[in-house]
């Protein structure tokens, strides 16, 4: 059974460990994961210590397998992770469908998030549900030494149409 609930403090190694290892299958595209695998360890749980109030998990038979945070408590999806060996199943569909209502019931119109560019199987997702390309930006990464091309995707939560069938005349 999928129950989607808020994060508690304390959940800090399953989080992390959640992140990381769909940090590592999302950065396949661009390499650089060995070298980096410390520094995102250590971002992750930093990340999962001290903002789980702003964290959404999501569990499969009582089993924490997903999660995504909103930062800043705003239209912005910070972090949105499901453990790769849960992926295909409804989870990522389900914990979105949560966020975007979350967003919604705060009374604002849009919901956005970025990725780079390389991570296809995050952006299909995304796309399927909505959300559009809004910008691609090229980024220098120091610690990859590397630019890394970044895309803006963003979903209207309000009905834009009129009503009418086909276009105002």
């Amino acid at each position: 059974m999928i129950h989607i609930r808020n994060a508690h403090e304390g959940e800090t190694a399953v989080l992390a460990s959640i992140g990381l290892r769909s940090w590592q299958k999302a950065m396949s595209a661009i390499g650089g994961t060995g070298e980096l695998l410390e520094s995102a360890s250590e971002a992750f749980e930093n990340f999962t210590r001290n903002l789980w109030l702003t964290i959404s998990v999501i569990e499969l038979n009582g089993e924490a397998v997903g999660w995504a945070a909103r930062e800043a408590l705003d239209e912005a999806i910070s972090d949105f992770w499901i453990d790769p060996d849960f992926v295909r199943r409804g989870l990522g569909t389900a914990l979105l469908a949560r966020i975007e209502a979350d967003v919604r019931g705060q009374g604002l119109e849009k919901v956005s998030l970025q990725s780079h560019a390389g991570n296809t199987d995050a952006i299909a997702f995304f796309r399927a549900r909505g959300y559009e390309i809004r910008w691609l930006s090229i980024v220098y990464s120091p610690k990859l030494d590397s630019d890394v091309p970044t895309v803006g995707l963003s979903k209207s939560l309000v009905d834009d149409s009129d009503g009418a069938y086909g276009r105002g005349i």
